[in-house]
C-alpha cells in the first residue's frame, strides 16, 4: 500500500514540476509578444503618414492566418526596412509585368541554342528548345486577398508554342518529377483558374527529384506565395536549372539540371534587395534553405544568364554581390 501511495505522489510530482514549466514558457512567449507590440506601437506614434501606413498593412496581415506573418515578422521587416543597409539606392526604370530588371540575357553556352520567350497569364519563360527545359522562369506577386485555388489540375499538356514539343512521357519512369518552375500554388492563388492550368504545360516543367520538389523547394514556394507578398507588398522572382559540363537526358530529349536557382527581389522607395539560392538536385528533403544562399554573381556564373541588366551599373553590381544574411 506505502508503494502505491509512493508511486502516486511521485506521478503527482512529477506533474507538478512539468506544468510550471509549460506554463512559464506559454507566459514568457505572450509577454515577449506584448512587449514587442508595445514597442511597435510606441514607434508607430512618430512615424511620418507614409510609414504609418505600412505597418497597419503590416499589422492587418498578422491576422490573416493563411499569410503566416507573425509579430517577429513585423519588428524584423521595420527594422530591415528603415535601419538596415540590406537595401541598395536604384530601382528598376521600367518593370515589365513579371520581370524586374529586365529580360534575362545570354552570356554564353550555345548549348542551350536560343531562346524561344513565352508569355502566360500568370508568369513568362525563357524556353530552350535544345535543352527541352525553361532556363528562366519568372512571376510577380502583389499583397492583396486571396482565395482558395482551384483543383489541382490532373495532367501535364504539349506547350504548341515550342519547337521541342516535350510530352510528359517523356519524364515517365524517369525517377524525376515533373517539376514547376512557375509554381502551381502561388500562381493559383494570385492569377486564378486559367493562370494555375498555363503552369502545367511543359514547358514550365524541369526534371526535378523528389526530396527537393517536396522538400526545401516547396517550403520557398509556399513562403514567396503567401507571406513575402503580404510582409513586402509585392515580390519579383526568377527562377530556373542550372546545368553541369556534361547533362544526362530523359529519353534523349530533356536535359537534367543539376541544381536549381532561385532570385526574390524586393523594392521599397526606390530601393531594392535581393536574396538568392541555388540548391543542388541531391537534397534532402529536410535540409535549410537557408544553407544554400548565394549571390546573384554567381548564379549569373554557373547558368551564362545576365539578370537585372536594366538597372543602373552600381546597383546591379552592388546587388548582384551580396548574399543575404538569412531566409527572408
Amino acid at each position: 500500500m506505502a508503494g502505491r501511495l509512493d508511486i502516486r505522489v511521485a506521478r503527482k510530482s512529477s506533474l507538478g514540476k512539468s506544468l510550471p514549466g509549460s506554463l512559464r514558457r506559454t507566459k514568457t512567449f505572450v509577454v515577449a509578444n506584448l512587449v514587442l507590440w508595445g514597442v511597435i506601437g510606441g514607434w508607430y506614434l512618430f512615424q511620418p503618414e507614409p510609414r504609418r501606413a505600412e505597418v497597419s498593412r503590416l499589422v492587418e496581415n498578422c491576422f490573416d492566418s493563411r499569410k503566416q506573418v507573425s509579430a517577429f515578422d513585423v519588428a524584423w521587416d521595420l527594422w530591415q526596412l528603415y535601419y538596415s543597409k540590406d537595401y541598395v539606392t536604384g530601382a528598376a526604370a521600367g518593370k515589365e509585368a513579371h520581370l524586374y530588371g529586365g529580360l534575362p540575357v545570354q552570356t554564353g553556352s550555345a548549348s542551350t541554342g536560343s531562346l524561344r520567350v513565352l508569355m502566360n497569364t500568370g508568369f513568362e519563360a525563357g524556353y530552350s528548345d535544345a535543352l527541352g527545359v525553361p532556363l528562366w522562369t519568372a512571376y510577380h506577386l502583389r499583397d492583396g486577398k486571396f482565395g482558395e485555388p482551384p483543383p489541382r489540375p490532373e495532367e501535364f499538356t504539349v506547350d504548341a508554342r515550342t519547337l521541342a514539343r516535350i510530352e510528359p512521357d517523356d519524364y515517365s519512369r524517369s525517377g524525376f518529377d515533373r517539376g514547376h518552375m512557375a509554381p502551381n500554388y502561388a500562381i493559383a492563388i494570385h492569377y486564378g483558374q486559367r493562370a494555375q492550368e498555363e503552369t502545367f504545360r511543359m514547358s514550365n516543367i524541369c526534371p526535378q527529384r523528389h526530396a527537393l520538389n517536396a522538400g526545401p523547394w516547396k517550403q520557398l514556394e509556399q513562403r514567396i506565395a503567401t507571406n513575402y507578398p503580404a510582409r513586402f507588398g509585392e515580390v519579383w522572382v526568377f527562377v530556373g536549372p542550372v546545368f553541369g559540363e556534361k547533362s544526362s537526358r530523359l529519353k534523349r530529349r530533356v536535359a537534367v539540371p543539376e541544381a536549381f536557382y532561385l532570385i526574390v527581389i524586393d523594392e521599397n522607395e526606390g530601393r531594392v534587395r535581393t536574396e538568392a539560392f541555388v540548391i543542388p538536385q541531391e537534397t534532402s528533403g529536410e535540409a535549410d534553405p537557408g544553407a544554400y544562399l548565394t549571390s546573384i554573381d554567381e548564379i549569373e556564373r554557373r547558368t551564362a544568364l545576365n539578370f537585372l541588366s536594366q538597372l543602373p551599373d552600381e546597383t546591379e553590381n552592388a546587388l548582384e554581390a551580396r548574399v543575404a544574411s538569412r531566409v527572408w
